[in-house]
């Protein structure tokens, strides 16, 4: 009978990292794809903060003969990994220190040294890119099942400024919707629903509104005595709205003559949370 043939397993890559090792492994997969007929045991290693992580990882690679890949900012992690390879007789490749110290002699500054800030930088950009993408959706009372998603639902009559403060408030990483109050529709019953704190109603002095109601008109080639514009109709609108706000418990916060950074700041704290 022929004999099966067998494989020796390969000796394993050690992947250690002081964040969660996504860059190690990718490095390391790349050139493992040189080599497609052969499969090599990938071990990751994360979040390395102390020695006695290294040491563990050491004693493994000792055991099987693996080869240990790092890619760690924290010098005195990475002397002592060196230093104990060395002493163990295990191949250690550093993916980072060159670099790091090339760099820190061309621009004449020492790095970080914090494990995962690349990642971090990443994540709280794709947060503030998601929050811009919710507010863009949830303008002008759209897709309102998806208000307890939001961090803010700003409520308010026509011309008190809800969409650019809500953009302005993406920006900076908050999911914002808003809502229209309008005395021919019903206020959704979902507003009342929410958690009253990530509510905020806007208000804006009658004249100030009475300004802006009559320059959009003008643009919009509206009747110039149309109730849109009506000192009357604005202040019906104004008390409707603070009815909408009584009801609900929101807080209240007067855009008059403020950037739209003041006002953000405003909702911000209002709604009691920072990022």
């Amino acid at each position: 009978m022929p004999t099966e043939k067998r494989h020796t397993p390969k000796p394993p890559i050690f992947i250690v990292s002081g964040g969660v090792g996504t860059s190690g492994e990718q490095v390391v997969n790349t050139v493992l794809a040189q080599f497609p007929d052969i499969t090599v045991p990938v071990v990751v290693v994360p979040n390395v903060r102390r020695p006695a992580q290294i040491e563990g990882a050491i004693a493994q690679a000792e055991e099987l003969g693996g080869t240990i890949v790092y890619t760690l900012v924290d010098t005195n992690l990475r002397r002592r990994l060196i230093d104990l390879a060395q002493e163990r007789s295990v191949a250690a490749i550093d993916l980072m220190g060159p670099l790091l110290d090339r760099l820190t002699g061309v621009l004449g500054q020492a790095p970080l040294g914090q494990p995962g800030f690349y990642r971090q930088l990443q994540h709280t950009y794709f947060e503030r890119i998601a929050a811009i993408d919710y507010t863009i959706a949830h303008d002008d009372g759209r897709n309102r099942q998806d208000w307890p998603a939001a961090d803010v639902v700003l409520v308010g009559v026509s011309r008190t400024g809800k969409t650019p403060l809500s953009v302005y408030l993406s920006v900076l990483g908050w999911k914002a919707a808003n809502l229209p109050i309008v005395p021919e529709i019903p206020t959704p019953p979902e507003l009342y629903r929410l958690d009253r704190s990530r509510v905020i109603g806007l208000t804006v002095d009658l004249d100030r509104l009475l300004t802006f109601r009559r320059q959009r008109s003008r643009l919009l080639g509206m009747p110039a005595r149309s109730a849109y514009a009506h000192p009357a109709q604005i202040e019906e609108e104004i008390r409707l709205a603070l009815s909408v706000c009584r009801r609900g418990g929101f807080h209240i916060v007067d855009v008059t003559d403020k950037p739209v950074e003041a006002s953000a700041d405003e909702v911000i704290r209002r709604i009691g949370r920072t990022r």
